[in-house]
């Protein structure tokens, strides 16, 4: 089979070489000329043969939606495009009902596997009509891991289906790998327990925490032993902001991943303003001694954090919060407004294709 795909980052590059693996001719086009087989998209099209399929493989958001909008102009009534980024489910449906009036299909796909994928195969849900998820099976097939196709493969619903379900996915992700990082923590923390490492190890068989997840953590110890000198600044790409946003539209209780996303938040925080507010309260209430952020000591005879933490900084300058502002890496409201990238790529608000070079999932 023949195929188009736009977006060659870390994730669009390794789906393509797996796809020709399986014997399938894929034309890519992206931004860098190093990556690219054609020189722009009018030229993919026209290396495709009726009827086309072109996977679309670039950051959520302006991107996406400018570069199905081109193919909407250049595509034939039959022919079929695939998102495979992490787009908002909303927006497949928005996608749709532009390209159902030419003859366009449409398919949402989300996709999980990151820089693994290539050897392991990705793991795949779709939505979409039944004829257009049926059009590109081979495609989904090679992609893939080995096995049961329904093991790595599902077809969950109307257009917008396969990205909603990618969503709960990365939701359910944010949920386990903090569940895995508390552990951590208390295993750090306690003094008899000599090879934090080792545990986890010992998990990854014949346990019910094993896991593909924990089986990196124990990687990540290995690489970086106790994991000392890495920031623990981390950013959330926007699917676990809908997942909640969608539990709350819903109804449907969803303390463990609220939690791991807010722990996000507060993982940017070098003084949080919430817990001056506690802290402030606490001393009006109690009258316990309220530290300022000059203060050198502790007054209260109890462990600040446990020996393996570093403390937060306590200098005038860490007041504000990452982004803040509304500028800079950490904007939260830019984050929240833009959402995820491809998985194969960092949200950029520009229109156009685009390499997607960046964060994998």
């Amino acid at each position: 089979m023949k195929i188009g795909m736009i977006g060659l980052g870390k994730m669009g590059n390794n789906m393509r070489e797996r796809l020709r693996r399986a014997g399938h001719e894929v034309v890519g086009f992206d931004l860098d000329e190093k990556l690219r087989d054609v020189d722009d998209v009018e030229s993919m099209i026209q290396a495709l043969e009726p009827p086309r399929v072109v996977w679309v493989m670039v950051p959520h958001g302006k991107p996406t939606r400018s570069t199905v909008e081109q193919l909407g102009e250049l595509l034939d009534e039959g022919d079929l495009i695939i998102e495979g980024g992490n787009s908002k489910y909303t927006e497949d449906r928005e996608l749709d009902a532009l390209m159902e009036p030419k003859g366009i299909g449409y398919v949402d796909c989300g996709v999980s596997g990151g820089i693994w994928g290539l050897e392991n195969g990705y793991g795949l849900m779709c939505g979409g009509r039944e004829e257009d998820v049926e059009k590109a099976m081979p495609i989904f097939d090679a992609l893939r891991p080995e096995g049961p196709r329904e093991e790595g493969f599902v077809h969950a619903g109307e257009v917008g289906a396969g990205h909603y379900a990618k969503m709960v996915h990365n939701g359910i992700e944010y949920g386990l790998m903090h569940a895995y990082a508390e552990g951590f923590e208390l295993l750090m923390a306690k003094d008899i327990v000599t090879d934090v490492r080792g545990c986890f190890q010992a998990w990854s068989r014949g346990t019910v925490v094993r896991s593909w997840l924990l089986d990196l953590l124990v990687s990540a110890l290995g690489d970086t032993p106790e994991l000392k000198g890495i920031d623990a600044y981390t950013t959330d790409s926007g699917e676990g902001r809908w997942t909640v946003e969608e539990a709350i539209d819903n109804a449907v209780p969803m303390p463990v991943i609220s939690a791991a996303l807010f722990a996000r938040f507060a993982s940017r925080q070098e003084n949080s303003p919430a817990m001056q507010a506690v802290a402030a309260l606490r001393g009006q209430f109690g009258g316990h001694d309220v530290r300022m952020l000059d203060d050198a000591d502790l007054e209260e005879d109890q462990a600040e954090v446990h020996q393996g933490a570093e403390p937060k900084k306590n200098d005038s300058e860490s007041q504000q919060r990452p982004g803040a502002d509304g500028g800079g890496e950490g904007d939260g409201a830019a984050t929240a407004d833009a959402g995820p990238s491809s998985g194969s790529g960092a949200t950029e608000d520009r229109s156009g294709p685009t390499s997607g070079t960046g964060d994998t999932h």
